[in-house]
């Protein structure tokens, strides 16, 4: 964006507030409809909020003319920003209580779901970024992860909005399906909330599915949920090292083909700025410096931010064409949910031996 105070940021800024109006908006909907039923997760009901938008016939024209480029501003740079809040709901003093074995057993679900995923994703023949995308979103923290790592691998934004659709697909089913398996696979309420936090996607995804067993269940999900959040960081920094390193390649070979200087491109960056913010704020959450009011305020933000970027992403998601070419990808994200369930279950049971 330009300056603020120039002619062209005042442009800017116009052309951005319908679109970026209309996602808080719907942000404000999203909390009002979680309020009401605490079972639906507002950070879903964001996204189908902007899945409607495009499709209905009213505001489809609205999601494709005015509201665009605002809406795309949302999905890429407030999701940035909930990133960062995210950070501090990370206190890493409540994940060394888990115990070295648990913290071990849950990083090894990560890993196995992530290098898992990736593996059916070429079995699908998914293209570009699609398989990576997915199973950094299915294996660690739902959209926000999606962000993280897109923006590391340069992914166009559009790109994203398939691997976006498919966390929160997939997250809605462990909502309603899950606490119908608690009894019939003899999961203890601890155990339960433990395969939750383990095994389901989303943060609000998490705390939705393991309410329904009670207090211990969620506080249980929430603790080993936001074990798998902090590797996040490492998972992207080894990406983005992959990538520059890819590019110093392609450049050296760019080089040596061509009798005129190359210029060097812009490399991405190893680690982005907002996921050294997030780190930065998991940090100070660490400390317990942080009075309670702005812990408070921080999941305020993080709420109203990345909501406002699961709508802006959700608009970009017709299903015509999503029926049309995504069907692989879907079948893809089923056979992962079901990986990542079964890892999880076998790891609770570790815990417990």
């Amino acid at each position: 964006m330009p300056d603020a105070g120039s002619p062209g940021f005042a442009a800017t800024a116009r052309t951005l507030a319908p679109g970026l109006g209309v996602a808080l908006a719907a942000v404000a909907v999203s909390l009002l409809v979680h309020a009401l039923v605490p079972m639906l997760p507002a950070m879903t009901v964001a996204v189908v909020l902007g899945i409607a938008a495009v499709n209905l016939p009213g505001t489809s024209a609205l999601c494709q003319g005015p509201w665009r480029k605002g809406l795309n501003f949302a999905g890429k740079h407030l999701m940035r920003a909930g990133i960062v809040f995210l950070g501090l709901k990370l206190s890493l003093g409540d994940i060394m209580d888990l115990g070295w074995l648990s913290v071990a057993l849950i990083i090894s679900v990560v890993l196995l779901s992530f290098a898992g995923t990736l593996v059916l994703g070429k079995l699908f023949r998914l293209a570009g970024d699609t398989p990576l995308l997915i199973a950094t979103g299915f294996s660690i923290c739902g959209a926000s992860a999606i962000g993280a790592m897109a923006a590391v691998k340069g992914t166009k934004h559009e790109d994203t909005v398939i691997p976006v659709a498919l966390v929160t697909l997939c997250g809605t089913l462990a909502i309603g399906i899950l606490p119908l398996l608690m009894n019939p696979l003899g999961l203890s309420t601890l155990q339960f909330g433990q395969w939750v936090g383990a095994g389901v996607h989303d943060v609000g995804q998490v705390v939705a599915t393991a309410q329904t067993a009670g207090a211990v269940a969620l506080s249980a999900a929430v603790v080993v949920k936001l074990t798998r959040v902090v590797l996040l960081a490492p998972i992207v920094g080894v990406a983005g090292a992959l990538e520059r390193k890819r590019h110093a390649q392609a450049l050296e070979l760019k080089r040596a083909a061509s009798a005129d200087p190359v210029a060097a491109p812009k490399f991405p960056p190893v680690i982005p700025l907002f996921v050294i913010g997030f780190l930065l704020m998991a940090a100070l959450r660490t400390t317990g410096w942080l009075p309670e009011g702005a812990i408070e305020a921080g999941a305020l933000g993080q709420d109203i931010t990345l909501g406002a970027a699961l709508f802006g992403l959700g608009s970009s998601v017709r299903v015509r064409e999503l029926l049309a070419t995504g069907l692989r990808a879907t079948l893809m994200a089923l056979c992962s949910w079901v990986l990542i369930a079964a890892l999880a279950f076998g790891a609770v049971h570790l815990m417990s031996a």
